[in-house]
């Protein structure tokens, strides 16, 4: 079985059973530690075999396939999950920009305020990324309002014009 069918069959089989909150509790750990490495050592490119990676954070193959799965998108260049096996030569170069917008939009705040950002970006880049997040999250609508100019250009209000 490849390794992120067994990440995937692994967090799905603990969802149905009484040690979800155990098993959750204890990978948020093993994350926030490799995050904190990473951050505090942003200028390191770490490669090697997926196998050497998951011994140097403290896991095993299958819970660093699920790591994998949560920075994928924030690498320079994505991984193929569904390849993965434990003899794969990984490079994880890391979009810290990228990387922490991902954290906000996954509500990880015991991620994206790691005291480890302040070296990697600084407060006012953070509150761009911040600023930015929020807007896309804003509806908008193209709905035209009574007293805004009508779109047809007239010049009139849309009440007075097409919306009549």
């Amino acid at each position: 079985m490849v390794l992120f069918e067994e990440w995937k069959k692994l967090t799905e089989s603990e969802s149905t059973n009484k040690n979800y909150q155990e098993f959750w509790t204890e990978y948020f750990e093993k994350e926030k530690a490799t995050y904190e490495y990473i951050l505090a050592n942003h200028n390191e490119v770490i490669s090697g075999k997926l196998s050497e990676i998951a011994s140097k954070f403290n896991m095993n193959p299958v819970t660093m396939t699920g790591f994998l799965d949560g920075i994928n998108s924030s690498l320079v260049e994505s991984i193929n999950l569904e390849e993965l096996a434990e003899d794969t030569e990984l490079k994880l170069e890391i979009d810290f920009e990228k990387l922490y917008y991902n954290m906000l939009a996954a509500k990880a705040d015991w991620l994206y305020n790691l005291p480890q950002w302040d070296n990697v970006l600084d407060e006012k880049r953070r509150t761009e990324i911040k600023k930015e997040y929020n807007k896309s999250r804003i509806a908008v609508s193209n709905k035209v309002g009574r007293n805004e100019p009508c779109p047809c250009g007239s010049g009139k209000k849309y009440k007075k014009c097409c919306g009549k």
